[in-house]
């Protein structure tokens, strides 16, 4: 294909993209009240071979021809590395220094739990032809499943505890700052996989130490040599065209910055976000920057996440049991193992359970972490398409089985404040996290 005829699928493609996402999530939030992002990853799905390039391959193939996929990838990472940097902006440093032992406890439950269950069945995944790269080691094997087993969907955990005005509470103080510390956990495991599958072990010690460097930089000047900018923007009201460009292109080399030392472009966003001066500045960025992200950019990634996606490969009596025994196993170990911990930390029945509930939850980081997997050759189509439906799966249950375990109880008790329709009929939010 040459430039111009792939600018011309480009254009085509995000049209496509945009109406499939914005359908799909309407009607999970109309009839499923699932949030608009839960919607927007089954769409990406749907447009892949799982539904579109099944009813109509000719067109799905002349629609997305694989050499544009390159172009949509590199919208997908813009997309989701902004999507986090929005995340780091809305989150609450106070919630992790107040619950630093608590959080601890959880989230180290919530992965030790998922990588036991990873030890005791990779070695049957190994012998499912397929699954794994043929050079994997089961050591490998065994830490990149339990990464992608202990990941926690922490843009929709916000999302649900902001939407219900639980910030401030106990319940959401702990789940934030749990699922921080689990997935940052999480990543570090797959920076020591990928690098031990490549090029050896200093490719390992330059991720983790370069991440680390990075996030003391960060979070611990950033603050004092970002202050400038919220001073600026306090003073004159708004954030302008000038201060704007200084803050894309801080992101763009925080985002350079972590996929040169070998993690990924999301974490340089989110550590930003996170360092970024509160008041003026953060709600500016957010109201510039959220609509473009949320409704073009993010929807990218789940497109190309769903390109990668053949759920009839799911099917096969063979990968059929790996999926059921994969998803159960998912479930037991991350959702049981936070609720125990929850528990044992001193919290009520309902709050416990709640917790698991919402640690539970894969979503976005889940499509993120077995993307870079697919992408790099360690894990085959097959083992991707299982880990994507219980990503969906996983995503799907949190909102309800949370209401059920305790929305229902607080909401009795007076906890949940009454939920607000924003003007342009988005999900109710009350939050200053991007609407996931």
């Amino acid at each position: 294909m040459t430039p111009a005829e792939l600018s011309v699928i480009f254009f085509l493609q995000l049209a496509v993209i945009v109406a499939a996402a914005r359908g799909v999530g309407w009607l999970g939030k109309r009839f499923l009240g699932q949030p608009q992002v839960v919607g927007e990853m089954i769409a990406g799905v749907l447009l892949g071979p799982s539904l579109f390039g099944l009813v109509a391959p000719d067109l799905q193939a002349l629609l997305f021809p694989p050499e544009a996929k390159g172009v949509l990838y590199v919208g997908a990472q813009l997309g989701v590395g902004l999507y986090m940097f929005l995340v780091g902006l809305g989150f609450d440093r106070s919630h992790f220094r107040a619950n630093v032992a608590s959080a601890g406890a959880v989230s180290l439950s919530g992965m030790a739990a998922p990588f036991l269950i990873a030890l005791a069945i990779t070695p049957w995944l190994l012998h499912q032809p397929g699954l794994f790269a043929p050079a994997m080691t089961q050591l490998q094997a065994t830490l990149f499943l339990g990464a992608c087993i202990s990941i926690t969907a922490f843009p929709m955990l916000a999302r649900i505890i902001h939407e219900r005005g639980l910030s401030k509470s106990p319940l959401g103080a702990l789940a934030l700052s749990s699922g921080a510390i689990d997935d940052a956990g999480a990543w570090t495991v797959l920076a020591i996989v990928l690098a031990t599958f490549g090029a050896g072990p200093l490719v390992a010690v330059k991720a983790i130490v370069g991440a680390a460097a990075f996030a003391i930089l960060v979070l611990g000047f950033g603050p004092r040599l970002l202050k400038p900018l919220g001073d600026a923007a306090e003073r004159a009201g708004s954030v302008g065209q000038g201060l704007l460009a200084i803050v894309l292109m801080l992101f763009l080399i925080s985002a350079f910055a972590m996929d040169y030392v070998g993690m990924h472009a999301v974490f340089g966003g989110f550590l930003l976000g996170v360092a970024m001066p509160r008041g003026v500045l953060a709600q500016e960025l957010k109201a510039k920057l959220e609509p473009f992200t949320v409704i073009l950019l993010l929807p990218m990634f789940f497109t190309f996440s769903g390109l990668n996606t053949e759920l009839s490969l799911v099917t096969d009596p063979g990968l059929l049991l790996v999926t059921l025994a994969i998803l159960a196993a998912s479930i037991l170990a991350k959702g049981g193992a936070c609720w125990a911990a929850a528990r044992l930390t001193g919290q009520d029945n309902p709050t416990a359970m709640a917790i698991g509930a919402l640690m539970n939850a894969r979503g976005l980081m889940e499509l993120i972490i077995i993307n870079i997997g697919l992408q790099r050759g360690l894990i085959g189509p097959g083992l991707f398409s299982i880990l994507v439906l219980m990503a969906v799966v996983t995503t799907l249950m949190a909102s309800p089985l949370f209401e059920v375990v305790y929305g229902r109880r607080a909401r009795q008790r007076g906890e949940l404040g009454q939920l607000r329709d924003p003007p342009d009929g988005e999900a109710p939010v009350r939050n200053t996290f991007p609407a996931e």
